[in-house]
């Protein structure tokens, strides 16, 4: 089976390529490089021992996507990526995100319609849930108002799909509504590798460890959590990447006109203090971070009720929170030579 990831050579994608190859899928990334590089090709085929099909495309190009679909239509499936995802940048930079992250997603779904694929995994986000007023969240949970031009990006997109997928009688789709990914594979050759400076708490993390930044700034301690810091539902991004072998396989099997919202996540929320904490202990060094104000565009506390993607799906989380932070720091310090 052909599949498409378009991100492919991302954080996220980048892990789920390996998934898919090891699962037996052969596999075609599009991706525009500009929050990752070129060589995760080369991880990818070092790991898997299979080099991915490669193609430099911006999503936002529509006539770039339109000539290369009708190069490549040989799909079976798609699994949708790329997509800006800084929750601080799209509160300063709203309209980049607005193009990139809805105009991207229309373009694909205009050649998806016009080639006849009918399959779709979309990379959502549990930020679509805005701020929850009961924790856990469900799928059913009320899609609220999110404080961030990213989140409600995610919005629009998941609203787009919905619309899509009730006005074709073959297609099926599914939200992947994951929630903090964390980690790195367990052979340290692949890993979260922002451009600049990092927007995610853990690069933030294994950089200040590895002296690359000075210190790590928590943002807000006065929230009304255990510690007075954010809580979050953070997921080993290994695991995130069999949730998507796991939708992937299901959708191209089911046959169904739906569009499937599920969440990924442990079920288990952790402050930034307690990552910190895990960090410390599973490596040895202290971290370097001091509090500061309140980020725009965060929520204060989510996490994830995950029995709907055991039902629907068949998927559950293995890695737990000190696994998460020790694979990232094998990572780091593959990557720096430490």
């Amino acid at each position: 089976m052909n599949i498409l990831l378009t991100g492919g050579t991302g954080y996220i994608g980048s892990h789920t390529a390996i998934e898919l190859i090891k699962a037996g899928y052969k596999i075609h990334i599009v991706d525009n490089l500009s929050n990752s590089n070129i060589d995760m090709l080369d991880r990818i085929e070092k790991i898997s021992g299979t080099r991915p099909e490669f193609t430099n495309l911006d999503l936002t190009n529509q006539k770039d996507v339109k000539h290369f679909f009708e190069r490549y239509n040989d799909f079976e499936g798609v699994i949708h990526f790329a997509a800006l995802k800084s929750v601080g940048e799209s509160v300063k930079m709203p309209l980049k995100y607005y193009k990139n992250n809805v105009v991207g997603l229309y373009n694909l779904l205009t050649a998806i319609k016009n080639h006849k694929i009918n399959n779709l995994v979309f990379s959502s986000s549990a930020t679509v849930y805005g701020t929850p007023e009961i924790l856990p969240v469900t799928e059913e949970s009320p899609i609220g108002y999110t404080p961030s031009p990213y989140g409600a990006t995610k919005q629009m997109c998941e609203r787009i799909i919905e619309d899509f997928t009730s006005s074709l009688a073959t297609f099926e789709a599914i939200s992947l509504r994951y929630f903090n990914p964390i980690g790195a594979h367990d052979s340290g050759l692949i890993g979260e590798l922002p451009t600049g400076t990092p927007n995610n708490l853990m690069p933030f993390i294994t950089q200040t460890a590895s002296g690359i930044r000075e210190k790590l700034s928590v943002f807000g301690s006065d929230y009304n959590t255990s510690d007075g810091t954010a809580i979050r539902d953070y997921i080993h991004v290994s695991d995130v990447a069999i949730a998507h072998v796991h939708a992937i396989r299901f959708i191209i099997s089911n046959n169904e006109n739906i569009h499937h919202k599920v969440n990924i996540g442990t079920g288990i929320g952790s402050s930034v203090l307690e990552i910190i904490r895990s960090f410390e202990k599973t490596t040895g060094i202290k971290i370097n971070y001091h509090l500061t104000d309140r980020r725009a565009g965060d929520v204060e506390a989510v996490y994830a009720d995950v029995s709907y993607a055991k039902e629907l799906l068949g998927w559950k989380s293995i890695y737990n929170i000190d696994q998460m932070t020790k694979s990232a720091w094998i990572w780091e310090k593959a990557l720096r030579n430490l």
